[in-house]
C-alpha cells in the first residue's frame, strides 16, 4: 500500500472547507477505485485562523479518520503552514494545495500518473492565464518572474504554483532547507528533481476572499528575492560609484560656477552633492540591513511555528471526556 498525504494550509476558510472536503474526498476515492494500492490521509493546517476553520476540522475528524489537523498557536503564516505540514505528513507521496479550490482537485490523478511512473519526481500546476486578477497585480507578478530570474540563479518557473504532488524523495530534501524566512517556489527550485509543469487557467475561489493583500504579496515576493539572490548588495555597489561618479562632475560644476558666478552657486552645488551622497548612502545601508535582518532571525533559531492543537490531543481528549 502507498500513502498519499494531502496537506492543506488554511487562514479563514471555513466558507469553502466544506465545498473543498467533498470534492478531495471525490476525487481520491476514485483514484482508490482506480489503484487499489492507494490510501489517502487529509492534513489540514489552522494558521491561526479568526474564523470557524478549527470547528470544522474537529468535525470533519470525528467523521474521518483520514483527516487529520495541526492548529497553530497563532498566525505564522503560509510558508509555516506548508512547512509544517510538510514535516508531519507520513504518506509516500505529499501534495501541498490550498483549500479555496483555486488547486483543482481533479488535476491529482494526472498528476499521480505522472509521478507513479518514475519519470518525475513532482508534478505541478503552472497557470498560463490570469484572469480574474486586476491588470495591475498581473503586471506586478510577470515583472517579479522576470527580475526574479535576471538576478538569482535558481530559475523559478512563471506561474508556476505552490500545488504539488511530489515523492518523499523530494519532500526530505525539501525539509532539509529549514530556514526562518522561507519562500517555497524558491525552494521547490532550488532542491532540483524531475518536474512536470501541467498548464491550467486560472480558476475563481467558489467561496470566501483570499487573505492576500497587494501589499501582502510584495512583502512576500522582496521574501523571495532576499532569499535567492545577492543581486541587490551589487545594485547597492552600483548606486555608490554613480553617486561618487555624480559627485565628481557637481564638483566641477560647483568650480566653474564658482569661478563666473562667484560662491553662492558653488555652496549650493556642495549642498547638493551632500544630500545625493547622504541618499546613496541610506539606500546601501537599508539593503545591508535587510540581509543583516535575516541573518539576525536566523541566528535566533525560533520555531517556525508552534502547535497548539492537534487531530490526535482532540481525539485524546475526547476519549478522556
Amino acid at each position: 500500500m502507498k500513502l498519499v498525504s494531502v496537506v492543506v494550509p488554511c487562514y479563514n476558510e471555513e466558507e469553502v472547507l466544506p465545498m473543498f472536503y467533498d470534492e478531495i474526498t471525490k476525487v481520491t476515492d476514485g483514484m482508490t477505485a482506480k489503484w487499489p494500492e492507494l490510501t489517502f490521509e487529509f492534513l489540514f493546517i489552522n494558521d491561526g485562523s479568526k474564523d470557524k476553520t478549527l470547528e470544522i476540522f474537529r468535525s470533519l475528524a470525528d467523521k474521518d479518520k483520514r483527516v487529520r489537523y495541526i492548529s497553530f498557536s497563532r498566525n505564522f503564516g503560509k510558508e509555516s503552514g506548508m512547512y509544517a505540514g510538510l514535516s508531519n505528513a507520513k504518506g509516500d507521496y505529499v501534495v501541498v494545495m490550498d483549500a479555496d479550490l483555486q488547486h483543482p482537485p481533479e488535476f491529482l490523478p494526472e498528476m499521480y500518473s505522472y509521478v507513479s511512473s518514475g519519470e518525475y519526481d513532482c508534478a505541478t500546476t503552472r497557470r498560463t492565464s490570469r484572469e480574474g486578477e486586476s491588470k495591475v497585480r498581473s503586471w506586478f507578478a510577470m515583472k517579479f518572474y522576470k527580475i526574479m530570474n535576471k538576478i538569482s540563479q535558481t530559475e523559478i518557473v512563471d506561474g508556476a504554483q505552490d500545488f504539488r504532488f511530489m515523492t518523499r524523495q523530494m519532500v526530505d530534501a525539501i525539509l532539509q532547507m529549514s530556514e526562518y524566512n522561507r519562500f517555497s517556489k524558491g525552494i521547490f527550485s532550488w532542491v532540483g528533481f524531475r518536474v512536470k509543469y501541467m498548464p491550467y487557467k486560472n480558476v475563481e475561489r467558489p467561496a470566501g476572499t483570499t487573505s492576500w493583500s497587494f501589499w501582502g504579496l510584495f512583502r512576500y515576493s522582496l521574501e523571495g528575492i532576499m532569499a535567492f539572490s545577492t543581486a541587490p548588495l551589487a545594485l547597492a555597489i552600483l548606486f555608490g560609484i554613480l553617486g561618487c561618479a555624480a559627485s565628481l562632475i557637481l564638483y566641477i560644476c560647483a568650480i566653474i560656477s564658482a569661478c563666473n558666478y562667484g560662491d553662492g552657486a558653488g555652496t549650493l552645488a556642495i549642498i547638493g552633492t551632500i544630500l545625493l551622497v547622504g541618499g546613496l548612502d541610506m539606500i546601501c545601508t537599508g539593503v545591508l540591513g535587510q540581509y543583516l535582518g535575516k541573518t539576525y532571525m536566523e541566528s535566533k533559531h525560533r520555531p517556525i511555528y508552534i502547535a497548539s492543537e492537534t487531530d490526535e490531543t482532540y481525539r485524546s481528549k475526547k476519549q478522556g471526556a
